[in-house]
């Protein structure tokens, strides 16, 4: 019997087949003949618009990773900076250290855009769609403080002045609220909130306090800081708080920030509303080349 099943022929698709009928033989021609590619086809590849557009998307997102660890390096330098003082002049613990926005913001933005950048560069759908999701966020978010902007002014004004006033009771606890006062001060050509009579609540200069700047305003509050000479002059606001007003008015600029801020934010909606629009329109062209790189995915 084993030597019978070895005699018997086996399935052939030679043409000294004539046990096979046309239908076989076709059939194994047909097999023969398929290429093997048509069984698992390649994907289609990109188009030239495709390929530029991923490019950019890379070249975008790669520009904003780059700002993004720059803020995030500024941040951390700061902190290392302000860890290096001495204890009494560290200022704000670090959880209300104004630095920690620059670092938590370079985070963000550090890691949005690196999602991007890879994302464009492997074609990651994954990649892509966490961008696209941060970047809905993101707009969210903007679109809600546009609104509450427009809906609560009065009260984000009043939390302003409140800051504003906080600023200048600690303004010597912490290095970096005395130089966002004296840049305003100094910008804005004010002294204190309403007036310059407001530095009596700070505790170093008030009258009743001890040491030499009692009674008297930062030195951005001077009209003339130089006083002729090459180099400001730290102690030309001491003692302004002992004269009378307008004795104080030839040293000093008297008129409070509050309103000089306010004026100064009117004329500048403009520029503010300008720079709105093109930040959204950033996050629009982002959203709008990953969503091409998407579908090409």
């Amino acid at each position: 019997q084993v030597s019978r099943l070895a005699e018997l022929p086996s399935p052939s698709c030679s043409d000294d087949d004539g046990d096979n009928d046309n239908d076989s033989e076709l059939l194994c021609r047909d097999s023969a003949q398929q290429d093997p590619r048509e069984w698992c086809p390649l994907p289609p590849k990109p188009s030239p618009f495709s390929r530029c557009v991923r490019s950019l998307a890379f070249l975008w997102n790669l520009l904003f990773l780059l700002l993004g660890l720059l803020l995030l390096a500024l941040g951390v330098w700061g902190l290392l900076t302000k860890a290096a003082l001495p204890g009494g002049q560290r200022g704000a613990p670090l959880g209300s250290d104004p630095m920690l926005l620059f670092v938590l913001g370079g985070l963000g933005g550090s890691a949005v855009s690196l999602a991007g950048c890879l994302g464009a560069l492997r074609a990651s759908p994954c990649l892509l769609r966490c961008f696209l999701g941060a970047l809905l966020a993101l707009g969210g978010l903007q679109l809600l403080g546009g609104l509450l902007l427009l809906l609560a002014r009065w009260w984000l004004w009043g939390g302003l002045r409140d800051l504003l006033l906080l600023c200048l009771l600690r303004y010597q606890d912490d290095p970096d609220l005395q130089f966002l006062v004296d840049e305003v001060q100094r910008s804005l050509q004010c002294c204190g909130l309403g007036s310059y009579r407001d530095w009596e609540s700070n505790p170093y200069f008030n009258c009743s306090a001890p040491g030499v700047q009692a009674c008297g305003v930062p030195a951005s509050c001077c009209q003339d800081p130089l006083q002729g000479g090459a180099v400001p002059n730290a102690q030309c606001g001491f003692g302004v708080l002992g004269l009378g007003a307008a004795v104080a008015g030839t040293l000093v600029h008297v008129g409070g920030c509050e309103a000089a801020l306010g004026a100064w934010l009117r004329g500048q909606a403009g520029a503010i509303a300008t720079g709105a629009a093109a930040l959204v329109l950033v996050e629009a062209v982002a959203a709008l080349m990953a969503l091409r790189v998407l579908g090409d995915v």
